[in-house]
């Protein structure tokens, strides 16, 4: 039985589910995790699912291991993931670093939950969107996408594996509690294969190929092992070869195609949605399911007659600088709820550069934030 004959269509499904259905249309085949609340049903959904789809399924000993297992999946041809929550993560950095270090394409979906340390399991937060950019050593440039909804759960899933297949880069799908705890309605349309993206394959005899061969471009072709190719990956600062070559114009050379080639593809990687921006003098900029809060709070300003905007961030990571430096020129006021005490806030301070008001609303984490507190902010700053 194929995967549309059994799902595709619609359904009432929480977002974790929504996730997991995401993955299996985008022809993941591989899933190697580790319990964790609240991000478990993405994996009891793999369980189930893979091996309907000629795929596997393992659970791992810790989330070390499985975020080893899924770049090596990756590195065997097959299109891999995991998922965890804030301390799993946590665990996962250093190898999530392995990952953008040796290109490999993968997603790691983090459903978050209140921290630090174990913090509240059950409850919503959104406090490792700081962490998804720079939680492991080293610079480097990385792909993260937030959905508000368990539609964008199954949409951003699929388009997270066609971003790490086409930057070869590990994607994170930073969710919230709340939106894989959700139940909603979701649409599973039928994928075909155009609609995926496929790593880039060597095109040269296997005698002439070179891992990480960046003539032709700033993502080298890559080859899967079995194939009759010779090749060596390896976390150490490496040539065109992968081997080893400790020196620094190596070094110069390397990090700056790994930053290069998500830098300079910005405007084509980061998706956004905006309400009522076009004659706004005070933007709300907001991301996951804090967004669906601040959308009913602009409505209802501008039922007041006050000028509020939304700009919904669908990508974190790269930070769509360009966009809130154009909206500072003409905008008096930015208001970032988040549920944490203060961190996507800091990006905007920075796009904005002192030509508008930029307010924090925080909410440390368990539950959501109330519409009242943003609309407040929204008529203070309106003022």
């Amino acid at each position: 039985m194929s995967r549309c004959e059994a799902l595709c269509g619609e359904f009432f499904i929480n977002g974790d589910t929504a996730c997991a259905e995401g993955a299996v249309s985008a022809g993941c085949r591989f899933f190697a995790g580790y319990p964790i609340t609240p991000a478990t049903e993405v994996a009891e959904r793999m369980s189930e699912r893979l091996p309907q789809v000629g795929g596997v399924f393992i659970q791992m000993e810790d989330e070390m291991a499985s975020m080893n297992a899924v770049l090596g999946a990756s590195w065997a041809g097959v299109k891999a993931m995991t998922a965890t929550s804030g301390p799993g993560f946590s665990l996962m950095m250093e190898n999530i670093g392995l990952g953008v270090m040796l290109e490999t394409p993968c997603v790691v979906a983090n459903v978050q939950r209140a921290g630090p340390s174990t913090g509240l399991p059950t409850l919503v937060a959104q406090g490792d969107m700081m962490q998804a950019r720079w939680g492991s050593h080293g610079h480097y440039e990385i792909i993260a996408l937030v959905p508000d909804s368990p539609q964008e759960m199954f949409d951003l899933t699929i388009l997270a594996f066609n971003l790490s297949e086409q930057y070869r880069v590990p994607v994170l799908l930073m969710a919230d509690e709340a939106v894989g705890h959700m139940s909603e309605k979701v649409v599973i349309p039928e994928i075909n294969s155009k609609q995926l993206t496929r790593r880039p394959r060597p095109k040269v005899a296997p005698e002439k190929y070179l891992p990480y061969d960046s003539r032709k471009g700033l993502v080298p072709p890559m080859a899967v092992a079995g194939e009759g190719y010779r090749f060596h990956v390896t976390g150490l600062t490496h040539d065109d070869r992968g081997y080893p070559e400790m020196t620094a114009e190596a070094q110069d050379k390397l990090i700056r195609r790994l930053v290069d080639k998500i830098r300079l593809n910005v405007k084509d990687i980061t998706k956004y949605e905006e309400v009522n921006i076009d004659d706004a003098e005070v933007v709300v900029v907001c991301y996951g399911i804090t967004a669906r809060i601040a959308r009913y709070a602009v409505q209802k300003a501008r039922e007041e007659g006050i000028k509020a905007g939304l700009l919904r961030l669908i990508t974190v990571w790269p930070f769509a600088d360009y966009r809130i430096e154009e909206l500072a020129s003409t905008a008096k006021a930015f208001i970032v709820p988040e549920i944490n005490y203060g961190q996507i806030v800091r990006e905007v301070e920075r796009c904005v550069a002192g030509q508008a008001r930029v307010r924090l609303v925080p909410h440390m984490g368990g539950a959501v934030p109330l519409p009242e507190t943003i609309i407040d902010a929204i008529r203070e700053e309106a003022r």
